[in-house]
Formats: C-alpha cells, structure tokens, sequence
C-alpha cells in the first residue's frame, strides 16, 4: 500500500478534528478545510484498498479488507450527501472511524480470502450489502447528532455551536430518508444473496441471515411507527441504534468470529 494508508490516516483524523474544532470555535472555514481533508483520504483510502483486495487470483475479501472498503463507503457517501443533508458534523465519527480501519489494514496481515469466479449477481450483493451498510451507519451517527442536539437543547445553556447545526426537524428528516434508502437497499441485498445459499449450516451463513433479517425488521418497524404513529425523538433514535447494532453484529460480528477465531469461511463447507 506504500504510503497510501499512512496518509489517509493522519488526513482523516486531521478532517475529523479540524471538523470539531470548527463546530467547538463555530468556524465554518475550518469545517471546509476538513471536509476538504476528508476527500484527499478518502481517495487516498480508495487507492490503497483497491491495492489489496484486486489481486491477480481475485478479490481478498478478508476481514480487515472488507471492514476498511465499508469504511470508505460510509465516507464516501457521507461526502456526497453532505451538501443537502448540512450534516457534515458526522465525520466526527465516520472520519476517525474510518482512519481505525486504515489504520488496522496498514499493520495487520491477516490470512487472504480469495473470491473467485464473480459472477454479476455476487458483485451486485456484495456492493448493495456494503451500499446498505453506509447509509444505514450514517443514518446512525445522525441518530447520534440527533440524541445529542435534544439533550442540549433540554439542559438550557447558551451554545453557539447548535447554530451550525440544522434544526432537529431537519436532522431527523435526512435521518429516515438514510434509513428508508438504505432499509430497500438493504432489502436487495438479501435477496441477490439467496442465490448465494445451498445450506446455511454447511456455509456457516445462519448467525449471519438470521441478525440481518432481523434488521431488516427493526428498521422496517422503525419505518411502519414513523409513518402510522409518528414515532420520532428518542424512540427513533433508539430504534435506529438498536437496528443498527444488530445489522453491524451480522455484517462483521460474524465475519470476525468466523474469519478469526473459527478459522472458517462462508466460502468453505464444513468439512473442508
């Protein structure tokens, strides 16, 4: 990865604080100076996950490849929907997240997973999966910036900050737009990946299916109280939370106990 990693690291920590700093200050300047720092990263980050994962065999689909390309995805979309949602404070989160997930592909070496033979059908899986997951996990630190925006503006003090912030109306309106848009991206992903499964158990899929479709269902009901019963506020925001732990546990809660500690792959019977 020469020195691609490195890089996209330090610009993606200094993106986040330079973005908190300038929320802290109300500096919109240094708010744009992290925005910018965070799209260098993100193609630094770009190119250095392509650099790993296209190998002449396949694609490495290992763990640590995967959580670092989902991690440039979450960024990616960030930095695109940023201009109309005004919500580029999540990159307080996504931004160092993100340089965790560098950061472990620079100095771990974890035993490749090869894909091969991708056929049109995985690859549309593979990126509505990943797709789903960004928006589902932006949609989470919205809930976050949401929880955080009721409390202060319940414990009366005077911060100038909260004027860089758009309304709670608006927070919690790019909120459910995230989570409707990646809830049916969600909902291709899980069915482009039954074509994938012959047994469950053989392919070592059944804590996997079983946690996404139950996220499936928590944001679906999620989305059925907004639009029924006007659910809003702190129980959104822990719906979205609770959906979102749950999509994350299937996504890579899975991924690394299979991958790391079982030693094992979706890819491999059982009695391989």
């Amino acid at each position: 990865m020469t020195l691609l990693a490195p890089l996209a690291l330090v610009l993606y920590l200094a993106a986040g604080s330079l973005i908190a700093l300038g929320y802290y200050r109300s500096a919109p300047t240094l708010r744009r100076l992290g925005t910018a720092s965070a799209v260098i990263a993100a193609i630094m980050h770009a190119s250095a996950v392509w650099q790993v994962m296209a190998t002449p065999l396949g694609w490495d689909v290992n763990f640590v490849h995967t959580l670092s390309l989902a991690a440039w995805m979450i960024v990616a979309v960030l930095l695109i929907t940023s201009p109309w949602s005004r919500t580029v404070e999540t990159g307080i989160i996504a931004f160092p997240g993100a340089a965790l997930c560098v950061g472990l592909q620079w100095f771990l070496s974890p035993e490749a997973l090869i894909l091969t033979q991708v056929s049109v059908m995985l690859e549309t899986h593979v990126f509505t999966s990943l797709l789903a997951y960004s928006l589902l996990s932006i949609a989470a630190i919205n809930a976050l910036m949401l929880a955080a925006q009721d409390y202060a503006l319940r414990h009366p003090r005077p911060l100038r900050q909260l004027e860089l912030l758009p309304p709670l109306a608006v927070i919690e309106k790019v909120m459910f737009r995230l989570i409707t848009a990646g809830w049916l991206v969600l909902t291709a992903s899980l069915v482009t990946g039954l074509v994938f499964i012959d047994n469950l158990f053989d392919q070592h899929l059944v804590h996997k299916t079983a946690l996404s479709l139950l996220s499936w269902v928590l944001f679906a009901a999620l989305l059925a109280g907004r639009h029924w019963l006007g659910w809003r506020g702190r129980r959104a925001v822990n719906w979205s939370l609770a959906a979102m732990g749950v999509l994350a546990l299937a996504y890579f809660g899975s991924k690394l106990v299979l991958e790391v500690f079982l030693d094992r792959s979706w890819m491999i019977s059982a009695g391989a």
